[in-house]
């Protein structure tokens, strides 16, 4: 400070209070807040409105003092009793985000009053003092309570609603140049425009918000922009909004500017910056942008999958209530990816995302539940779930409900209702191809068909099934359902043995001791036999086990003691759930 500006202080102190406020006014116009303060505090002191209202605020934002929001009330409250009604607006903010006592404790350091009430403290709101000191600055003419009581009256409880009442007094602030009241009144005729000119006009009181520098104002016209509603539609320009929201710190800005840079939209494609973007809005507390991190490591791509890193946002997103989130991470737990397998941890992440309406997770969960996982009074809610989605079109749900009822897992056994479900789904799932193929060959819950059963074990053969292939195998062995075809069984064994079906192991072994002779090529070969069916008993196939510690007491170099071996056992598996 020079000598100047010293004496000058000096001189205005003993002026009345009148002169140190406009002294201290045109300090804090040049950026000297802490000798604008001191001058402040004296006209306060002697009782000035004007400048009671000035201190609370320097209180508020930490302007040439500390932080003190006890301090900020104080001073406020003074000015608000006389009918500051800017004052009064922000006691009306105290209120609503539950500062309304007075307190004297400081927070660290916040720049204005938005970081203010982003503390991490959470306190219960007072709805009916924040609406009063709203109504008196609202009367008053000030345009910031105006818009505070507009929020109020859209966004309060219930019982203190009134949409059309908020519509005029966002319209008041919005006239008198209020930024939230512009976006405020820009919301509600977008809610009641019923042609183009409406959502135009709509738009335009959006984008006066945006050009004030309003954060969640420029990412809803972004919103707009993209989609071409109330302005010409631009996705190039949408990015660029989004990123001015982002840069300013709003959340969906963050969020949508990242999925922009992700997926190349308006934008060049830059995943790492985008992820980076994604992240910063998760941690302020978006579920979504959360969720969209754990998809890009759970699914890899522009970025390599992780899925530790997957199931670290998934949860994040999950605990914040996204339901999608909550049922990928269920399925994280469920097949151990990322964390530690844990099935009834699985079946709870599913519960929260199907009491959240999530469709696919509720099937997900009826399936685990039949499985037993869960709790038995589960079983009829898990059944009902299915079957809506069945009936919705859902043929994995279909399936999955046919197989339950072919074989009581978990409701009671129906294969009548087992047989119509399976049908249904035969047409596009291969697991329901093979079972319907099944009940036909065996003529449960419909008339037996061989003949047609053969053929839907066939499709599900094709698309490589291994319990389809080795049933399939088995019939054209005994030239059931159609004509033998030893050479095509014995291949159809081979790829359902080299996925591990242990029964198609075990035929190997029996084909290859040659006891059938049905023209298998070279007839018997005795290590391939051995090498099969000790893979079969390895695996715990009893009859395996008994064919090969006979095979191998008689010590075979040739023959092939057809009389020792029951070769009529069945191969094929039925599949689980």
């Amino acid at each position: 400070m020079s000598r100047a500006g010293a004496h000058l202080d000096r001189l205005v102190s003993v002026l009345p209070a009148a002169a140190a406020l406009r002294r201290a006014v045109r300090l804090a116009e040049r950026g000297e807040v802490a000798r604008a303060f001191s001058l402040l505090a004296r006209a306060a002191r002697a009782g000035l409105m004007e400048a009671e209202f000035r201190v609370g605020r320097c209180y508020l934002q930490g302007a040439g003092v500390p932080v003190s929001r006890g301090d900020a009330q104080y001073w406020l409250r003074r000015a608000a009793m006389r009918n500051h009604a800017d004052a009064q607006s922000l006691l009306a903010l105290f209120h609503f985000y539950g500062f309304g006592a007075q307190d004297r404790r400081q927070i660290s350091s916040p720049r204005n009053e938005a970081s203010l009430f982003c503390a991490t403290e959470s306190r219960a709101p007072d709805f009916v003092e924040a609406r009063r000191w709203a109504e008196r600055a609202a009367s008053a003419g000030s345009a910031d309570g105006q818009a505070m009581l507009a929020y109020l009256l859209t966004s309060g409880p219930e019982s203190m609603r009134d949409v059309d009442a908020a519509h005029r007094w966002y319209e008041l602030s919005a006239k008198a140049g209020c930024p939230q009241g512009a976006l405020g009144y820009g919301l509600s005729l977008m809610r009641c425009a019923k042609d183009k000119e409406g959502r135009y006009q709509a738009a335009e009181y959006v984008r006066r918000a945006a050009d004030a520098g309003l954060a969640n104002a420029i990412c809803l016209l972004g919103v707009l922009t993209e989609s071409g509603d109330g302005v010409a539609r631009s996705v190039a320009a949408a990015a660029q909004l989004y990123r001015r929201a982002a840069e300013k710190g709003d959340r969906s800005g963050q969020r949508r500017w990242g999925l922009a840079l992700v997926e190349g939209r308006g934008v060049e494609l830059n995943a790492t910056e985008g992820e980076s973007w994604l992240r910063r809005a998760a941690l302020a507390g978006d579920g979504e942008a959360a969720a969209r991190v754990g998809d890009l490591y759970a699914r890899g791509g522009s970025l390599p999958p992780n899925p530790i890193e997957a199931a670290i946002w998934y949860r994040r997103a999950a605990e914040a209530g996204h339901a999608t989130a909550a049922r990928s991470l269920g399925l994280l737990h469920l097949t151990g990816a990322g964390v530690a397998r844990d099935p009834e941890a699985a079946a709870q992440w599913l519960r929260v995302a199907a009491d959240a309406g999530d469709p696919r997770a509720r099937v997900d969960l009826a399936n685990l539940w039949l499985r037993g996982v869960g709790h038995p009074g589960d079983l009829a809610k898990a059944r009902r779930w299915l079957e809506e989605a069945a009936r919705g079109g859902d043929m994995v749900a279909a399936c999955n409900l046919g197989v339950c009822l072919a074989e009581g897992h978990g409701v009671e056994l129906d294969e009548r209702q087992a047989a119509t479900w399976l049908q249904r789904a035969a047409g596009a799932v291969v697991e329901a191809q093979y079972y319907y193929g099944r009940m036909l060959v065996d003529g449960r819950g419909v008339e037996a068909d061989a003949t047609a059963g053969r053929a839907w074990l066939a499709r599900a053969a094709g698309a490589g099934m291994a319990n389809a292939q080795a049933a399939l195998a088995e019939m054209m062995v005994n030239g059931r359902g159609g004509p033998r075809d030893p050479l095509t069984a014995a291949a159809l064994f081979e790829k359902a043995a080299r996925k591990g079906h242990v029964g198609a192991m075990f035929a190997l072994g029996v084909l290859n001791v040659g006891v059938l002779n049905m023209g298998v090529p070279n007839g018997a070969n005795h290590m391939i036999a051995q090498r099969w069916l000790r893979a079969a008993a390895d695996r715990g196939h009893g009859h395996a086990q008994m064919v090969l510690d006979s095979y191998q007491q008689r010590g075979h170099v040739g023959g092939s003691g057809s009389e020792d071996f029951d070769v009529g056992v069945p191969v094929g598996q039925r599949g689980a759930v």
